[in-house]
């Protein structure tokens, strides 16, 4: 038997596996929605369509990423766990910091609880982690740690480190896509300028890691001992996978610039009052 082949055997029939993937993405959704609904009570507005529709993305593509088979693959082929880094590192993250799920929690949430809740994000420890730079450190550093040490032969053979890994994925993913591209309010954030930059050099430093893995298959990742073949292909998978997710981020940090800088009125007010003819 090959190694791993007994993890996808028993992943893909896993019931408890089911179970945690239904509850990850059946929890925050309701969660999501119910206080979308309370919202809507207490300022008789409703919450973006289009909000709710990325929270359930993202939710989703979580799922998808824990679910028996995808986890029974990431042990058994590279791509397998590329695919889940992907999705639990890079994709979901996006799509669930773009639902501005801090906006909606206060929006919904009483007064108290809502001065609570921004007491708690001009806390230091909250800043600091969410400094782009710091956010930028928790996830290409720890995606380098994972690559470059016997770390992931550790995820191979322990379903315990391999889903803590997996959860620091998607927490040290959603902080970087927060602290880039966030919609929701955050004291003291970096300029655009600042953010944009972290982003450029950490695609830049996520590149440079895939490029390392496809030149080192052979030996890298440290004792996985995995087809070169295979993690040739998973090296690419991020190398081009993670560009998406990129420019994503960069896509939706210079649409909030915009909107933030255009002038004011709509464009037809403003050719109306180019236009407007010299009263004599």
């Amino acid at each position: 038997m090959e190694p791993g082949h007994g993890h996808v055997l028993a992943g893909a029939g896993d019931g408890a596996g089911w179970v945690v993937t239904v509850l990850v993405v059946v929890v925050p959704v309701a969660a999501y929605v119910l206080a979308a609904v309370r919202r809507r009570v207490r300022r008789s507005t409703p919450w973006p369509a289009a909000r709710t529709a990325s929270w359930v993305a993202g939710a989703t593509l979580v799922g998808v990423a824990v679910s028996p088979p995808l986890t029974a693959l990431a042990h058994a082929d590279p791509r397998g766990h590329m695919a889940q880094h992907l999705l639990v590192g890079m994709y979901a993250p996006v799509a669930l910091v773009l639902a501005a799920p801090v906006t909606l929690t206060l929006a919904a949430s009483a007064p108290a609880t809502g001065r609570r809740l921004s007491a708690v994000l001009r806390r230091p420890v909250v800043h600091t982690l969410t400094h782009p730079v710091t956010a930028a450190v928790l996830s290409v550093g720890g995606l380098a740690v994972l690559y470059l040490t016997p770390l992931y032969a550790t995820t191979l053979r322990s379903d315990v480190v391999h889903a803590a890994v997996t959860v620091h994925l998607l927490v040290s993913g959603t902080l970087f896509a927060w602290a880039v591209a966030g919609p929701d309010p955050a004291p003291r954030r970096p300029r655009t300028a600042t953010r944009l930059t972290v982003l450029v050099l950490a695609a830049g430093a996520h590149a440079a890691l895939a490029k390392t893995l496809f030149a080192h298959a052979g030996t890298l990742p440290p004792g996985a001992g995995q087809p070169r073949a295979a993690t040739e292909a998973a090296a690419q998978w991020m190398y081009y996978g993670g560009d998406l997710a990129e420019v994503a981020l960069a896509v939706a940090l210079l649409g909030a610039w915009y909107r933030r800088t255009r002038p004011r009125g709509s464009r037809a007010t403003r050719l109306r009052g180019a236009v407007a003819p010299v009263r004599t």
